[in-house]
């Protein structure tokens, strides 16, 4: 009989588990969704702690009831026994990356493994965790800064001997319209206000 009831266990959260990826294929960047993201181990220490409260911030309030339900049923399961609490924090964790995926307008790829966020991510969670953003925006301003002198260089050496023939000539148009695409994305991004993706879903933006 207990062999019957773990299967039957193990059958509800692999059913609820194949709801929660189906249709959703289609690759996108993002950090949120890697097991050493910002989200997964908030979402974990919920799971112990029996609160859903510190992972209803990533979602929007639409999808609130939806995560709370998600929740519940995650941690009744939880209490059938440690044969099905690994497979009911599975369920839970692909949900809410899910929805929250969905709150931005990307489409859900699985959990990503640990490891697998960029190091740009990591740097600016430590910037936040430590309170100090000076080596980010240092880090980040150097890479900017070598970036535009190189394509600078190069768009300068090509303009000097742009007029010697069509294919010398071709080639600075290249290097200039890098360089000046360069710089005018990096002008507009700056030009745009901080805040303008704020409202994307009540309050918290898409990373």
């Amino acid at each position: 009989m207990n062999g019957i009831h773990i299967r039957s266990n193990a059958l509800v959260i692999a059913t609820l588990l194949a709801t929660t990826v189906i249709g959703f294929t289609a690759p996108a960047a993002a950090h949120c969704d890697s097991l050493d993201g910002p989200i997964i181990p908030e979402a974990r220490l919920a799971l112990e702690a029996g609160d859903a409260t510190a992972v209803l911030k990533w979602v929007s309030r639409d999808s609130e009831a939806e995560i709370r339900a998600a929740f519940a049923r995650a941690l009744s399961l939880r209490s059938r026994g440690e044969d099905v609490r690994e497979m009911a924090d599975q369920y839970f964790l692909e949900t809410l990356i899910r929805i929250h995926r969905q709150g931005e307008g990307e489409p859900y790829t699985g959990l990503k493994p640990a490891g697998s966020v960029a190091p740009i991510f990591k740097e600016a969670d430590a910037a936040l965790g430590g309170g100090d953003a000076r080596h980010l925006a240092e880090h980040i301003a150097a890479n900017v800064r070598a970036q535009i002198e190189d394509r600078f260089e190069h768009a300068l050496g090509m303009r000097t001997n742009a007029n010697e023939s069509v294919e010398a000539g071709r080639s600075y148009v290249a290097a200039y319209v890098d360089y000046m695409h360069f710089v005018e994305t990096l002008d507009r991004l700056l030009a745009e206000d901080h805040d303008a993706g704020a409202a994307g879903h009540d309050g918290h933006q898409g990373h």
